[in-house]
């Protein structure tokens, strides 16, 4: 996709004028805390709360980071394993507690996702964390952290891209790994984002203002109940998933509808969903578009599909917390923070 002509020719339409106005632009809302932007110098600490990954891998990571202007600080957990984690429940929990603590450090990149934040969140100490935020990146199983943060703290993150997905060679990269990558930067460094999807016939109409939550769907519904529950009422949802099949999709979004968090959206997002071949026999009969327009059929907020976010290439970083415009319209879609 040619992004720059196609919001070229979004922001043509007239209806869309008024929501990228700079007139239309305004603070990030205050609803949630926005940890401090970054700036040269800073330092940016690289821990692994859940899988395990080595020092050689990050090393592109690291290299990228430094060439912005950042110092980087290697967690203890980078190289140490405990099976498919990395490192013990304890060594994980202790690694990213200091780095919450270290008031040197301005942000904390997960190395990678996997699985076992959620055997470590109820132990962290937020104490001196809510006294001064500092940016949490990740996605996947960091979307545990991100409903935490969003539930208990009111502190925005940043649902993007993590060191296991910086490219090798800089030089060699595609565009699209590229653009990914940079829009990291820019959300550290308080650049304003913009994203656009191309029409989807499934889309639903319309603009809304609101502030942004979400992440992996899987991960959203297994929190219900929990102190990291995460409260939809009013917020532009996102979602997006990976290796589930069709009907666990359709049940993940029967729960979310039966508990509320599809009944007060401002607007849902629906990201890349990799999803597993029926079995022989056993198919579904549903796509992931008759899915969701299923569950929200009766409401009527704005709905736009094939976002750029999720477990693909196209993964751009998306400030959750942040107040944002989303706009649908048949150019296809649009979301900026405001």
């Amino acid at each position: 996709m040619n992004r720059k002509h196609f919001l070229s020719s979004f922001i043509a339409s007239a209806t869309m004028l008024p929501a990228f106005s700079a007139l239309a632009m305004e603070s990030e809302s205050s609803a949630f805390k926005i940890p401090p932007y970054l700036k040269p110098g800073d330092t940016i600490g690289i821990t692994s709360p859940a899988g395990y990954i080595t020092l050689e891998q990050i090393q592109p990571a690291i290299l990228q980071m430094q060439g912005w202007g950042f110092n980087i600080k290697v967690g203890e957990t980078i190289g140490k394993r405990d099976f498919t984690y990395g490192g013990t429940d304890e060594e994980r929990l202790a690694d990213f507690q200091k780095m919450l603590n270290d008031p040197d450090i301005k942000a904390i990149m997960c190395a990678r996702g996997g699985y076992g934040f959620i055997r470590i969140i109820d132990q962290l100490d937020f104490s001196f964390f809510k006294r001064n935020p500092k940016w949490i990146i990740g996605f996947s199983d960091i979307t545990v952290l991100h409903c935490h943060l969003a539930k208990k703290f009111g502190i925005a993150s940043i649902h993007a891209k993590m060191c296991n997905s910086f490219p090798d060679d800089w030089a060699k990269a595609e565009p699209i790994q590229i653009e990914t990558i940079l829009s990291i930067k820019n959300a550290l460094t308080g650049e304003e984002l913009g994203y656009t999807a191309p029409v989807n016939s499934n889309n639903r109409f319309g603009n809304t203002d609101a502030i942004l939550v979400g992440g992996n769907l899987s991960i959203i519904e297994t929190l219900a109940g929990s102190s990291s529950d995460l409260d939809t009422k009013d917020k532009i949802l996102f979602i997006e998933d990976t290796g589930e099949y069709l009907y666990s999709i359709d049940r993940m979004l029967w729960s979310l509808k039966r508990s509320g968090k599809l009944k007060h959206l401002k607007g849902l997002i629906v990201g890349g969903f990799k999803v597993k071949p029926d079995d022989a026999g056993e198919e579904f009969g549903k796509n992931i578009y008759d899915i969701v327009l299923e569950k929200v059929k009766e409401y009527s907020y704005p709905v736009a599909f094939d976002f750029p976010v999720g477990h693909q290439r196209n993964n751009f970083a998306l400030k959750c917390g942040a107040k944002h415009t989303l706009m649908i319209n048949e150019n296809g879609s649009a979301l900026r923070t405001i």
